[in-house]
């Protein structure tokens, strides 16, 4: 018995074409196929994969990451395959990018689990949508309030003070806005459906942006911004960037001090990449791993939000074919740091 037939996941080595290489035992088993029915066939009209709302899940090849010679992974989606009795088997895959010399697409590794049960994904889905439902109450509350006030006394009410109200409505109508794009988000990044809207971006500029809004609900915030001359414009969705920046930002002053942060750009010779540093505790080292997952909140500072925010950002940016790291040392502080490739405009309009 091969070794990768002891492995207890779906395993599937396709070509750039799409065309079956090689299967393990447990992708047999899920797909009721034996090895000899899957080798040489075409993945996308034997198996039919689909995303759980019934869309081809490869229309036009693989993900648009893949043309980014940085990439090496394919992000996880759930896929629903049709099995050799023309049942469904629906799996949570992800897959490994094989590249030539030249980083052409050579071929892609498919790795597939059994998704958990319907019952397992509805609790997820209540969870998800308790814990938003918790986290827009607040700022809608403060919307319905301010306006009624605003709309009860307006003659009575200093112009200083209107003012000041209407600035924290349209703070929280931002803060909903967040959520509810964070929300959609979760479902594009499960089913591999999110679509970036590309342009060239000054990092700078929009960090800069970022910094003047998160001030409003935290005004002491002092965040040196500290990069090269020669930084480069990227490729990228600017709405998606800024709802990273954001959430590092807002991270870094949450959990640790709005005071003494360090934004930094580095230029390398395939990516940029960007840090986000602070000075606060730490994170311990049992929990470093645990900080992109959903729902996931630490104890330390004030711990609100819906524990959604580094998971979406981590999906966002390996969306761009880049990756988001955090390291930490406790009692001193910790570091976000988010990579872009550079030849992203290249590589996705003139694909080789």
């Amino acid at each position: 018995m091969e070794l990768i037939d002891l492995l207890p996941d779906a395993v599937i080595h396709v070509d750039a074409s799409r065309r079956i290489i090689a299967v393990n035992a447990a992708a047999c088993d899920m797909l009721g196929y034996d090895p000899e029915q899957l080798e040489g066939q075409d993945a996308v009209d034997l198996l039919d994969p689909r995303t759980p709302d019934g869309r081809p899940a490869w229309p036009e090849g693989w993900h648009p990451g893949s043309r980014l010679r940085s990439v090496h992974s394919l992000p996880e989606q759930e896929i629903i395959f049709s099995k050799s009795d023309a049942t469904l088997a629906r799996a949570l895959v992800t897959g490994s990018y094989q590249r030539r010399s030249d980083g052409g697409l050579a071929g892609i590794v498919l790795v597939g689990r059994e998704a958990s049960t319907r019952a397992h994904r509805v609790t997820s889905g209540i969870e998800i949508v308790s814990t938003v439902s918790h986290e827009l109450r607040s700022p809608l509350t403060s919307v319905k309030g301010y306006t009624s006030l605003l709309l009860s006394r307006w003659e009575r009410i200093g112009d200083e003070q209107k003012k000041e109200m209407l600035e924290q409505v349209m703070h929280d109508a931002d803060r909903i806005h967040r959520l509810i794009t964070e929300l959609l988000d979760i479902s594009r990044l499960e089913t591999g459906r999110l679509v970036l809207r590309r342009q060239m971006v000054d990092i700078r500029s929009l960090i800069h942006s970022v910094i003047g809004k998160v001030r409003f609900p935290y005004p002491g915030i002092e965040a040196g911004v500290h990069f090269p001359e020669d930084f480069p414009e990227v490729y990228a969705d600017p709405d998606k960037l800024e709802q990273v920046l954001t959430n590092l930002v807002e991270n870094a002053c949450k959990y640790a001090s709005p005071v003494d942060m360090r934004i930094t750009g580095e230029v390398h010779a395939s990516h940029a990449s960007v840090s986000v540093s602070d000075r606060g505790e730490g994170i311990p080292e049992e929990d470093l791993p645990k900080v992109f997952t959903k729902f996931f909140r630490r104890e330390l500072g004030r711990p609100t939000g819906s524990g959604l925010g580094l998971w979406i950002s981590r999906g966002l940016v390996e969306a761009h074919g880049g990756r988001l790291t955090a390291t930490s040392v406790v009692g001193e502080g910790s570091t976000f740091r988010f990579t872009l490739p550079l030849l992203a405009f290249e590589e996705l309009h003139n694909p080789t």
